[in-house]
């Protein structure tokens, strides 16, 4: 295991800033509101705080990956490393979602939102897992939508879309999977569900699903996200509605912001679960906009197994640390109302 060589700055809030060295955490909370700081040698700016009253927070997960035992594989492929739970650990998609449930239950949201990837491969006992965990301790504050891990055999758990009304603020959580398929889409009925429901809101709305959207570069059918058809009719129909904030997905393992090219949005990817730098993300929603707050999961178990895991894919000669964590700024942000 490689050592951690720094400081890192991993949360920013409007009044909290969260650093890690290794498996040591410093919290520094009751900070002000667009503020200049500097803590461990590390200059930042605290959020600013939408105006108005916060109104409802959300919490969301994705890639949790129940019944997964080696992490870092690529199909058959020998490069790694490779990394299993040790000898008397329990198995790390239970130590991480354990970590992440812990920490969400302590926020208590309004809403919990699983993204995707509830499973490793789809089996009753992997899906019942997911719900022991997860059903278990948020009950009817629990939205689930499904991966391309949930149904690569045809299973139709957790199908169908979503609309999900808060204070302040309504998901569309939307089934972007292919079954059989690891690239998304999301279908003409779901697009003219979506537009109904749109068209209708009296709030301003997040749209969230599995697959990352397309957003340049050469078209292809077998994009590794949402195809780029289904992208560009998502785009087209945030031109459209004004209330849609952002759309915001799991399924690469990463943080990272981009916009979408006519009207502008952030397009939103949020980090797994299960190996470094292991996430779960806070919406705080505000009168007059919503906050981002992307969180590793600190628990000391969970940070014993995603600090081995930040170097996953060497072999294959990518940089995972970076990939993964991206910056601060992929992380923690400010959705205006439009």
């Amino acid at each position: 295991m490689t050592s951690v060589s720094a400081t890192e700055l991993t949360t920013v809030a409007d009044n909290l800033a969260v650093f890690h060295h290794g498996q040591h955490v410093v919290r520094h909370e009751n900070l002000q509101p667009n503020t200049a700081y500097t803590e461990h040698g590390i200059d930042f700016r605290t959020l600013p705080r939408p105006e108005g009253q916060l109104l409802s927070v959300i919490a969301t997960v994705n890639d949790v990956h129940f019944g997964e035992t080696e992490c870092g594989r690529i199909d058959d492929n020998p490069l790694g490393p490779i990394l299993s739970s040790l000898p008397g650990e329990q198995p790390y998609p239970i130590t991480m979602n354990a970590g992440a449930i812990a920490e969400i239950k302590r926020l208590n949201p309004n809403a919990v939102l699983v993204k995707g990837d509830l499973t490793e491969g789809g089996t009753d006992e992997q899906f019942a897992a997911f719900r022991e965990h997860y059903e278990g301790a948020f009950a009817d504050k629990l939205f689930v939508a499904r991966g391309n891990h949930d149904a690569y055999r045809g299973q139709n758990e957790f199908t169908g879309d979503q609309w999900i009304q808060l204070p302040g603020v309504a998901i569309a959580l939307i089934d972007t999977t292919i079954p059989l398929e690891t690239t998304g889409r999301i279908n003409p009925p779901q697009f003219e569900w979506l537009n109904d429901q749109l068209s209708a809101s009296t709030t301003p709305v997040i749209i969230m699903g599995h697959h990352q959207q397309w957003t340049e570069g050469k078209r292809s059918d077998t994009y590794f996200g949402l195809h780029p058809d289904s992208s560009e009719a998502l785009d087209a129909l945030a031109v459209r509605h004004a209330c849609v904030l952002a759309y915001t997905a799991g399924h690469t393992h990463r943080h990272r912001v981009r916009r979408m090219p006519r009207s502008g949005i952030p397009t939103i990817e949020i980090g797994c679960v299960k190996d470094f730098p292991g996430s779960w993300a806070e919406y705080r929603v505000y009168e007059g906009g919503v906050m981002q707050v992307v969180h590793r999961i600190s628990s000391p178990d969970a940070l014993t197994w995603s600090e081995r895991c930040r170097h996953l894919y060497e072999d294959f000669g990518t940089d995972y640390e970076s990939y993964a964590l991206g910056t601060l700024e992929d992380r923690c942000l400010i959705l205006p109302l439009r």
